[in-house]
């Protein structure tokens, strides 16, 4: 009994300690695996690169920004930082260079997004994000807005972001409920809102207090442009 008591006494030492080589060993391979973020600013694209892949990272150039200190076609910043310690295979993101800013910021406001394009990119500039809205007054498919504006002298992107009127212009409502209503109310209602009155036709109906509203076309729910007439049948 007692040999056998020696025996799994012994075989659970060997395995407290076939576990803690286990995790020691496990350790070692995770940190082996960890490397400084080297200084990236300052080189090319291709010294960068070469020096990221040296260390098992992977260099992704997402920006490009105009900078008075460092000359175009170097690296002006990165993240993570240098000596960030990362796992091998992680994404170095950098920002490239333009040098200082030459290109002056073309007013392009009222122009059609197609022209706003050109003038942009003849310019040496890049379009950013275009954002689509309804805008009253404005032309279709116009730009009514520009970041950063016509008056901008120092830029730190070449982007210039756009909001550009949408191609149907034309604002659109949801057609209420005006049955039950009496006319008289309803009239002065969507005239306040912009609309007109169109046909009314008085309707014979057997009991009911006249001057409301039956039906109304469009009906409620239907979608109707800004300055639409709205007919409607009224009891008699």
């Amino acid at each position: 009994m007692r040999r056998l008591i020696k025996y799994f006494l012994l075989g659970l030492v060997l395995l407290l300690v076939c576990l803690s080589s286990a995790l020691l060993a496990m350790r070692f391979a995770i940190h082996g695996r960890e490397v400084r973020v080297p200084r990236l600013q300052g080189l090319t694209p291709a010294e960068a690169e070469r020096l990221a892949s040296s260390e098992g990272l992977v260099l992704a150039i997402e920006n490009r920004f105009y900078s008075s200190e460092v000359p175009a076609g170097y690296i002006v910043s990165q993240a993570p930082a240098a000596n960030t310690k990362v796992r091998r295979g992680w994404k170095v993101r950098v920002a490239e260079s333009l040098g200082p800013q030459r290109a002056s910021i073309p007013n392009v406001i009222g122009q059609s997004e197609r022209v706003a394009e050109l003038n942009i990119s003849r310019r040496g500039l890049e379009i950013g994000a275009v954002a689509t809205i309804h805008y009253a007054g404005a032309q279709p498919s116009a730009v009514i807005a520009q970041s950063p504006g016509p008056e901008v002298k120092n830029a730190a992107s070449p982007k210039i972001g756009l909001v550009v009127a949408a191609p149907d212009n034309t604002q659109i409502y949801v057609m209420p409920s005006f049955v039950g209503q009496p006319l008289s109310d309803a009239t002065a209602a969507i005239k306040q809102a912009g609309f007109n009155l169109g046909k009314v036709d008085m309707v014979e109906e057997a009991s009911g207090p006249p001057g409301i509203i039956l039906h109304q076309f469009p009906a409620a729910g239907q979608k109707i442009a800004a300055g639409a007439s709205i007919n409607f049948e009224v009891r008699k």
